[in-house]
């Protein structure tokens, strides 16, 4: 995992008061993680909007907006002997994107590109 901020960087811009000091550490952890699974490309220094974004999603994880659990399976199921029919629902695994995580997500979008590359033949 990339460490792309720490918590005195997320305490410089919000302010010490952002979380619990217990919180900080596993907050940051998260946000480390969450940056890392973005596949950034690798910054010799790490740009002040990486930053940003990470302290806007530490800050989501620090009130439990981040890494939420989620609900699978089935959600109901119904039988009939006499007409022999059944029939199940599942869930569809979705979850809301935090305002933080949707503003860290545009603060990265120059670095995330679209996975395509301008092919120009001569």
């Amino acid at each position: 995992m990339t460490t792309y901020i720490t918590i005195e960087q997320v305490d410089d811009l919000l302010g010490g008061g952002w979380a619990p000091q217990d919180q900080k550490p596993r907050s940051v952890l998260m946000a480390n993680t969450w940056l890392t699974n973005l596949r950034l490309p690798g910054f010799e220094a790490i740009p002040i909007d990486v930053i940003q974004a990470g302290v806007e999603v530490a800050k989501e994880a620090a009130i439990g907006n981040l890494y939420q659990a989620k609900e699978t399976g089935v959600l109901s199921k119904s039988v009939n002997a006499d007409g022999v029919s059944t029939s199940k629902t599942y869930s569809e695994s979705s979850r809301s994107i935090s305002a933080g995580e949707s503003f860290a997500l545009a603060l990265l979008a120059q670095y995330l590109g679209t996975g395509q590359v301008k092919v120009v033949r001569g």
